[in-house]
């Protein structure tokens, strides 16, 4: 089972690329983010013509988060399942594809560390914390997969120098993800890929994605009875060149469902 992740950062204007990007990567499933869609504009006449059920839990101009299956979509929950106030935007998704719990999570993205936004994240990510602590169990197959707008580390940056005292670095936001790792989520990419300079996001300013100076904040957390059964990882920078891309590139896992 292939499952990927991908911020395409208005999929009205990156369809054609996400048609294409399917037919070549062939994923199973897909976690989509910052889809900037309505529920009511959500193409998904349009996936299901390429093989694929989808869900989509939008807002209209802003985030927007979508699931893709070609193994089934069930359970479909859109946001937190506890029993806080809504949401106020559409940053979270569930459903069940292929016996795999799948999560489509657009992490908010602080935008300074002295802004409310910043505060917003670090409760956001505790209240996805306590979600998976109060409905999940670490010991069966699952995936939370999206953009974190979070570097895990300084390994995960181009340039930690530059992100001092920066939101995706920070410590506290560190901390919010290790929390979710110390839950018992696995960060696969890196499992498999432990070198530097790999990177799934690119600011489009100053040439930055031929520089190679990105960051790493689009993630695969996994628990470990799916973890442990990942034969390949891939950031696809492919997806990233010619005309008009994302800023990010999809990440994808292979999983051998054998194993499971």
């Amino acid at each position: 089972m292939r499952i990927a992740t991908w911020n395409v950062n208005s999929l009205k204007a990156r369809l054609t690329r996400v048609e294409e990007w399917l037919g070549y990567a062939q994923p199973d499933v897909v976690c989509l983010q910052e889809t900037k869609l309505a529920d009511s504009a959500f193409p998904a006449l349009a996936f299901q013509t390429l093989g694929y059920e989808s869900a989509h839990h939008g807002e209209g101009r802003w985030n927007g988060v979508a699931i893709l299956s070609r193994v089934g979509l069930t359970d479909v929950v859109a946001g937190f399942g506890d029993d806080g106030a809504p949401d106020p935007e559409a940053r979270l998704m569930w459903a069940t594809c292929g016996g795999v719990r799948v999560a489509s999570a657009y992490v908010p993205n602080g935008r300074a560390v002295d802004h409310d936004h910043y505060r917003y994240k670090l409760a956001w990510l505790e209240r996805l914390r306590l979600e998976l602590e109060h409905r999940y169990d670490p010991t069966e197959p699952l995936v939370v997969a999206g953009d974190y707008n979070i570097a895990p580390s300084d390994a995960d940056v181009w340039d930690a120098t530059q992100f001092v005292a920066a939101t995706h670095t920070s410590v506290p936001e560190r901390q919010a993800l290790q929390a979710l790792l110390d839950w018992g989520l696995v960060d696969t990419f890196r499992r498999r890929h432990a070198e530097d300079g790999l990177f799934s996001w690119w600011d489009y300013r100053a040439g930055r994605f031929h520089k190679r100076q990105g960051m790493r904040i689009d993630l695969l957390l996994a628990t470990e009875p799916l973890a442990h059964a990942v034969c390949f990882a891939l950031i696809d920078r492919q997806a990233r060149k010619g005309s008009q891309p994302s800023d990010h590139a999809p990440v994808l896992i292979d999983v051998e469902v054998a194993r499971l």
